[in-house]
């Protein structure tokens, strides 16, 4: 059986799963859908047609669902978050719905971890198992791949892409690409290697050790990026490596390295 707190406002149409707790002065909206095992802790709002999954902690004044902060965003139209099964949203995180620019959808994987003061702006897609640290913030249309930590007090510039497997360090500012495996530092932030510590928690040593001699080709020599990658690509067997090389093949914005020769 749900436990909803009497000051809470849970307007009528929303869709409230077994045994959720809405704490005192939380607010869901009419077209918002609660999950099994939720939580909406004291003062949380989940705002719009924001769908959240089973087992989510949402924790006190977090906003789930608020208008996109985009100027040709118009009020009434349709937007969206969806938050994957088993994700945690600590204090004070805003995570804003999707916009037209996009497809109406701001997106949150599975047990996911979001930190107090985070922020996530419309249009974004988190995949499984990401993690934010405290204070650090999205733009617009950013994903972010599995399996990839975001350090504390990091800005990420709209539209950029962070593939599986990253670590981007705390206080840093990325505004190009990271590929898959990679550790990117500074502000601007830069490739600084593989992101060895994460690598070795999932990873195998025939993978690690493919991804190394990868990575010492595509951003350690003179050859031109997309050759290198291109010729890579061409040669090996290895599923990781390949997804590192068609990530560089196919990024937008490129990617922040420097030579070393």
């Amino acid at each position: 059986m749900s436990k909803i707190h009497a000051s809470a406002i849970v307007e009528q149409g929303a869709v409230i799963g077994k045994d959720v707790v809405i704490e005192a002065h939380a607010f869901v909206s009419a077209k918002s859908t609660i999950g099994d095992k939720s939580e909406i802790r004291q003062g949380a709002q989940v705002l719009g047609s924001s769908v959240i999954g089973e087992r989510v902690r949402i924790y006190p004044y977090a906003i789930i669902g608020g208008d996109p902060q985009d100027i040709s965003f118009q009020v009434g139209e349709l937007s969206r978050v969806i938050v994957g099964d088993d994700t945690t949203v600590r204090e004070f995180v805003t995570i804003n719905g999707g916009s037209q620019k996009g497809d109406f959808t701001t997106r949150i994987g599975k047990n996911c971890f979001i930190m107090n003061f985070c922020h996530i702006a419309h249009d974004c897609t988190l995949y499984d198992n990401v993690i934010m640290a405290n204070s650090a913030t999205l733009a617009g249309h950013v994903e972010v791949g599995s399996d990839t930590v975001i350090g504390g007090i990091t800005p990420v510039h709209q539209f950029v892409k962070i593939g599986q497997g990253c670590m981007v360090a705390g206080a840093s500012a990325l505004s190009q690409d990271v590929p898959p495996f990679c550790l990117v530092e500074g502000n601007r932030a830069i490739l600084r290697g593989l992101n060895l510590v994460g690598l070795r928690r999932r990873e195998s040593k025939e993978n690690i050790d493919a991804l190394s001699a990868a990575y010492k080709k595509l951003f350690k020599s003179n050859q031109p990026l997309r050759e290198s990658a291109e010729e890579i690509l061409n040669t090996t067997k290895n599923e990781k490596v390949r997804l590192m090389c068609e990530f560089v093949l196919n990024t937008k914005r490129g990617i922040p390295y420097e030579r070393t020769i």
